[in-house]
């Protein structure tokens, strides 16, 4: 007799759960528990909510995703969802709290409502869109964007064509000793994240106390990983001074990788039990607090390139991820220009 579901208890009750949207009481608060969330209706025959489009669960208290995905990605909670794409796009080196190394992009915490209950697309690597259902085109310099710098009237040889520059990444491992010897005889991966969000590791990278080996080492993994994602890169190392770390300046200077990239994630930790890849020491010793300095991953130089989809230069199809390159133009990111088109 407490229950409203019909006076002759023939009525089957729904389950409860915090209304999405509601009016407020008295004192402001709002969500209150109500049947299917007011987000379906009771079927008071079986005593289950029939959602409205766009939700889902036992009592319509999760969103759902646009055509699930389309089977190219997965449908993640706001909780869920994260800042950037790698590790060091959050942790930028900017501040002692944002320095330090790891791998995956960051979740932040929240407390809204929704965190639990919002859902929406986290797409598959070569994949975009609300649901997912469109593919990513390769990303290429605009060939004929302005450089920085460049000014065609001046006769001082100013920065301009011929005279671009590559993306800085510099890489900084700090000892926890302030000893760079310590590192010997270990070994570490970088992982490597493309524009169209495809991740590749490397080798392992065994260390070498002589900067000219290391360097060759990290050039020869990069340049090795799979489908020429890196197709020309120079590094340099400096292990000189103990106290400033051992630091590396990977310089992406191949036609793959101009403009912008995603920060390289350096694997340190130790990866040597059956069935884990790529197996290495890791790098065992390396500063995990400090008052001033952690080792971290930053862009010391911009770059001169820019990186847009097609290169600006063409419109992609979305549904086989190839360019279709403009008039004049040509490459797999109409990077190239062929022919001087005029009206």
């Amino acid at each position: 007799m407490m229950g409203q579901a019909g006076g002759d208890c023939s009525d089957r009750f729904c389950p409860y759960e915090l209304a999405w949207v509601d009016e407020p009481d008295s004192n402001g608060r709002r969500h209150k528990y109500v049947e299917c969330a007011g987000k379906g209706t009771c079927n008071r025959a079986n005593g289950e909510c029939v959602c409205f489009p766009g939700y889902e669960g036992k009592a319509c208290a999760r969103q759902s995703c646009p055509d699930d995905c389309s089977g190219h990605g997965t449908c993640e909670y706001m909780k869920d969802l994260t800042y950037g794409i790698v590790y060091n796009e959050y942790h930028d080196g900017s501040s002692l709290g944002l320095s330090g190394l790891g791998s995956g992009a960051k979740k932040l915490d929240g407390h809204s409502f929704g965190m639990d209950r919002a859902r929406a697309c986290v797409c598959d690597p070569g994949w975009t869109g609300l649901n997912c259902a469109d593919r990513m085109c390769p990303y290429g310099n605009d060939i004929l964007d302005v450089i920085p710098g460049y000014d065609e009237t001046s006769t001082l040889g100013l920065p301009g064509h011929g005279n671009e520059v590559p993306q800085v990444q510099t890489v900084t491992l700090y000892d926890a000793d302030s000893d760079n010897s310590n590192f010997n005889g270990q070994s570490f991966a970088i992982r490597f994240t493309s524009k169209l969000n495809e991740t590749y590791v490397t080798q392992p990278i065994a260390w070498s106390t002589v900067d000219a080996t290391l360097k060759s080492y990290i050039e020869s993994a990069l340049v090795s990983l799979p489908n020429k994602v890196i197709d020309e890169v120079s590094v340099e190392v400096d292990s000189s001074v103990g106290v400033n770390g051992v630091v590396i300046d990977v310089s992406f200077i191949g036609m793959a990788n101009q403009g912008k990239q995603h920060k390289l994630e350096v694997l340190s930790d130790a990866c040597n039990v059956p069935g884990c890849t790529p197996m290495r020491t890791g790098l065992l010793n390396l500063r995990s607090h400090s008052d001033t300095t952690l080792s971290t991953v930053e862009i010391t130089t911009p770059g001169s390139h820019n990186s847009y989809e097609c290169g600006r230069r063409g419109r992609c199809d979305r549904t086989t991820g190839l360019c279709t390159c403009f008039a004049g133009f040509t490459g797999e990111t109409c990077s190239i220009l062929t022919a001087l088109v005029t009206a």
